[in-house]
This record gives structure tokens, sequence and C-alpha cells, in this order.
């Protein structure tokens, strides 16, 4: 066994949620790491407000990040949920719902869901002089020594022993590599994002601002409702632990998803994809008019311009990639419906499990090919449990979603 470092580089191409706790993690590992996101900066796109956080997930941010940015992330969580999830009718009548339990439910620094904004910022806090915006990758070339040239519309070139497509469910390199679109499910989404103001605080019922509530209507339209509330707002969380690191002061809200079969838009993809905020909740209100007063109330609060639409897909089943330089990561494998709650908890399981193998590579005790081709057994083991389990939430919640599961269990059988 090797006991010298080999001196690994790693390019990562996507500055999302993966692909930054993957940086954290190789960084704290020693190994130099580049990020190259298309995007402008942070905030270049809508990628959706609050996420949940699993055991899992949780586990391997905190084996990813430094201690002060884990204790940055812990006190910038959600300090609210833990109560599981209601679901009701549209007229607020109770509904069946499925026990949930979590082994952190009674724990003082458990992160069980955090704004995603504040996450990225918290992922990218040390390592910013690693991570470069507008950053289009265009191409890539395997090398005769096994390295990576990875080329970029600017003209610019970066070169590693380990090229990462952690570029999303719209990954260019996945496209680049020849593997199959995303299956589209048929569900159409309107992702918004509601100020919980004190007036709309007073016009709530308690149960209504401390879970997750599913509100699934008669018509087939569903709503959930998600709180965010933070522990501590985040600019002065970092003004405590890191005054450095300039997070915004962000106030609480819902996450809201309004979902629906693309059938029930009224429209064709390209007009619902093209709809403004105020055209996308304009679209909501006419579909809730005889819901209960305090699911409208809600909706009244929204925050216009924080609205967009998405199409729902997955990669189903997940398909492996070649074992070599050029690993994945994320959407751009094992892309899922936001269901399940579950995607990003799956990219920063691949971040942690991926540092892991890179590690033992860089250390000398097993070639890159074999670091990716570990990593991937791994992954395809819990990644396809967590499409399933997307799936299967998505086919309970929604009713009416374009996919035969049988897929998976043929995919599995062989």
């Amino acid at each position: 066994m090797g006991t010298a470092r080999r001196g690994l580089r790693v390019v990562v191409i996507g500055g999302g949620v993966g692909g930054l706790c993957l940086a954290q993690g190789l960084r704290k590992a020693g190994i130099d790491v580049s990020v190259h996101e298309r995007d402008g900066s942070i905030r270049g796109r809508n990628q959706g407000y609050r996420l949940h956080i699993s055991p899992d997930g949780e586990k391997a941010l905190r084996e990813c990040l430094p201690e002060r940015a884990q204790a940055l992330l812990t006190a910038t969580a959600n300090s609210r949920y833990g109560f599981g999830m209601a679901i009701y009718d549209e007229h607020l009548a109770p509904q069946w719902t499925p026990e949930m339990s979590d082994p952190r439910a009674g724990a003082a620094d458990k992160v069980d869901a955090v704004d995603r904004v504040t996450l990225r910022r918290v992922l990218l806090a040390g390592i910013e002089d690693a991570v470069h915006f507008g950053k289009r990758y265009t191409r890539h070339e395997v090398r005769p020594d096994g390295t990576v040239a990875v080329r970029f519309a600017d003209g610019s070139v970066d070169t590693g022993d380990v090229l990462v497509a952690a570029d999303g469910a719209n990954s260019v390199l996945r496209r680049a590599q020849g593997f199959a679109e995303p299956r589209d499910l048929g569900v159409r989404t309107i992702f918004g994002r509601i100020p919980l103001t004190g007036r709309l605080r007073a016009e709530l019922p308690e149960i209504l601002q401390d879970r997750f509530t599913w509100v699934i209507g008669s018509d087939e339209h569903k709503l959930g409702l998600m709180p965010m509330v933070f522990r501590t707002d985040p600019a002065t969380a970092a003004a405590r632990l890191w005054p450095e690191q300039a997070l915004e002061s962000t106030e609480d809200y819902f996450m809201s998803v309004f979902s629906m079969h693309r059938t029930a838009t009224g429209m064709p993809d390209e007009q619902f994809l093209a709809l403004s905020g105020a055209e996308l909740w304009r679209l909501v209100r006419e579909r809730t008019t005889g819901w209960h007063p305090h699911l409208r109330a809600v909706l009244e609060y929204a925050d216009i311009p924080e609205t967009f639409p998405v199409a729902v897909r997955a990669c189903a089943p997940i398909e492996p990639w070649a074992p070599g330089p050029v690993i994945p990561l994320g959407d751009a494998v094992h892309a899922m419906p936001p269901s399940g709650g579950v995607g990003a908890n799956t990219a920063v399981r691949d971040a942690a499990t991926l540092t892991r193998e890179l590690l033992a590579a860089d250390r000398g005790e097993q070639p890159v090919a074999a670091a990716s081709e570990r990593y991937q057994a791994e992954m395809l083991g819990y990644a396809t449990a967590a499409v399933a389990t997307s799936l299967q939430v998505a086919r309970w919640s929604l009713k009416r979603i374009d996919f035969d599961e049988s897929v998976l269990t043929a995919n599995a059988a062989g």
C-alpha cells in the first residue's frame, strides 16, 4: 500500500449543492480541486428554495465540511421542522398520512431543512478561490497520460486527473458521454416562495406553520407548503461565527410547490414553461378558487418574481458510466422528482462517497479507475433506492405520472 500522496487534481463541472460539497470534501482531504459553474453567480438561476436534509444527507454534509462551516450550517438550519407531515384535501379535511420518524427529532443541533441559497453560500465558504463562475463547459479530451483537458466557451482550458460531471439534470457532460436524457414524468410544477409575515402567521393555525403540509385536491391539483424558519438569521449567524462570510439576511418563508399533470395545464409545454411569475400565480389562483380560505390566504402572500415552472424528470433506471477519469455526480446521473425530498441528499452523499474513494486513489491505494468503479457501485445502490422512493411518492401523491415502475424492477432483476 502506497504512503506518498500522488497529488491528484480534480476538475468539477457544476457549482450546485453536490459539486460544492464535493469541493469542500476534497479540500478538507488535501486534494487540489477547481469548480466551474456556468452561471454568473451563486444566484444565477432559480433552483428551488427549501431543501429537506435527511439523516444520511446531514451525515454527508458534516463529513465533507470543515468545523467552521458545519457550525454555520447548523446555525442557519430550519428550527421548526420535525413534526412530520399533515395531509388534507382542498377543504382542509384531514386525509390518511403516512407515519414519518426521524431519529434526530429531539436534537437541538439537527439539520433537517435548509434554505438552498444559504446552503450554497455555506458550501462556498472557504473555497472561493477554487470556484469559477461564468464558465460554460464545451468539451473535454482524455489525454494519453490519463489526464483530462477541459475546454470552456471563453477559450480557457483546465486540466486534471479526474473530471466530475456535477452539472445537473440538463448535464452537457452526460449528453457528451452518449447517455439518454432523463425521462419526462408528465408532471408540471410551479415553485414559489411565500414570506411568513407577521400578518400571515396571525391568519394561519399553527399546524399549517410547523410541518410539511400536502394538499391533494379532488381535481388532481396538489399543493405542498414547506416552512423554512431559520434557527438564526443567516446574516446574524455569519457575523457571529464567520464574519468574513457576508450571508444575506433572509426572512422566514414557505416554499410552495403546486403540481398537476401536463394535460391539466390547458396549454402546450412551450407556453406553460414560458409563463411569468404573475401568470403562474394567476393560474394557481384560478385553479384554487374553491379551496379553504386558509389556503387561499397563504397564496395571496406569494413573492411573485420568485416563481418559476418545472417539468419534472427522472433518470430511471440509472445508467453507470464507464470507470475512468470522467465521473458523474448528483442529478447528472440520477435526477429524480422532488416528491421524495431526497435528491440533494443523494448528491451530497455522492460527494462524501467520491471524496473517500479519491482520497484512497491520491494515497496510492487504488488507481483512479478503481476509485470510479467503487464509488459508482456504492452510489448505484443508494441512488437507485432514492429514485424508486421518489417515484413511489410521486405516484401516491400526484396520482398520475408518465412512468412504468416495472422498468426499475426489470433493471434490478437484470
